[in-house]
């Protein structure tokens, strides 16, 4: 792979190589990873394919307002009724859940609450952080890299945050469907011309996280749903009885919905060029003091 080109925005200092700097389309893994490289990003795109990232695809294609709530307590109860919206209880509640088939067979409804400890977690802490916070998944991968493209400057930095699930003490586990549908959203950049990725002459502009997510998708796509269905997330799901969610989540590119928080929420209809100013920095959830330009 070749070098990257040179860009006067970084410099290089002991913490570099794990910023992943100069590269403009970075990729980590959880709270840690989103702490490393969002800082000095335009934009952080959460992938969280299993299953928050899909019920919010899911929703925005039926017009609903979606409020992502990191804890899943009783005081998600309090945030519900306060925007007066429904909120979505555990999967064997039976009612609407954090189960994409459950978003999308419900009734009535305009907004709704959704808790993850992992998508959600990553959204309200990055939008401190960063001027645009993004979540994407197989369904949306292309419609937001499209919007990316579209919405963002050429040179604009993208951190992609692969959310990833918990093992029972907290720690992370690396989810292989969100490395999946991280390259799914790298492979629609690529698509876009961003970043100067070029198969016979490297990559530019894509770290080599980047380029292995891409990777994984490229080889995964020819039997995704087979894939989804039986990694450990996926199995996980269907010997639950939820089949229909790892369906869902292998709907590739059906959405056309590109979820952009704004306000604390998702809402129906992604905003056009001039609703962010790309380059300011966030108030610093992950603050390090380190910017584009160094640490």
């Amino acid at each position: 792979m070749n070098a990257p080109r040179s860009n006067p925005r970084h410099t290089y200092s002991a913490s570099a190589a794990h910023r992943q700097l100069p590269f403009e389309v970075r990729l980590d893994w959880g709270p840690e990873g989103a702490r490393t490289v969002a800082p000095g990003a335009d934009i952080a795109v959460v992938v969280d394919v299993l299953s928050f990232g899909t019920c919010l695809s899911v929703a925005l294609d039926r017009g609903v307002e979606v409020y992502p709530y990191p804890w899943k307590d009783t005081s998600a109860e309090d945030f519900a009724a306060h925007h007066q919206a429904q909120l979505a209880g555990p999967r064997d509640g039976g009612g609407l859940s954090l189960s994409p088939a459950s978003i999308r067979q419900a009734g009535a409804l305009e907004r709704l609450v959704l808790p993850s400890p992992n998508g959600a977690e990553l959204c309200h802490a990055l939008a401190a952080e960063v001027p645009v916070v993004a979540v994407a998944c197989l369904r949306n991968a292309a419609a937001t890299a499209d919007w990316v493209a579209g919405n963002l400057p050429a040179d604009a930095v993208v951190a992609v945050v692969a959310a990833g699930e918990r093992w029972p003490d907290g720690t992370l586990r690396p989810a292989v469907e969100d490395q999946i549908g991280a390259g799914a959203f790298i492979a629609g950049l690529v698509a876009t011309g961003k970043g100067g990725y070029e198969a016979e002459d490297g990559r530019h502009g894509y770290a080599p996280e980047a380029v292995a997510a891409l990777a994984v998708f490229e080889a995964s796509e020819p039997r995704l749903r087979d894939l989804l269905h039986h990694c450990s997330s996926g199995r996980e799901l269907s010997g639950g009885g939820y089949t229909a969610d790892v369906d869902i989540a292998a709907e590739l590119d059906d959405s056309e919905s590109v979820a952009i928080l704004r306000g604390g929420a998702f809402r129906p209809g992604a905003p056009g060029p001039g609703a962010f100013r790309p380059g300011a920095p966030g108030p610093g959830a992950f603050r390090s003091g380190a910017d584009r330009t160094g640490p």
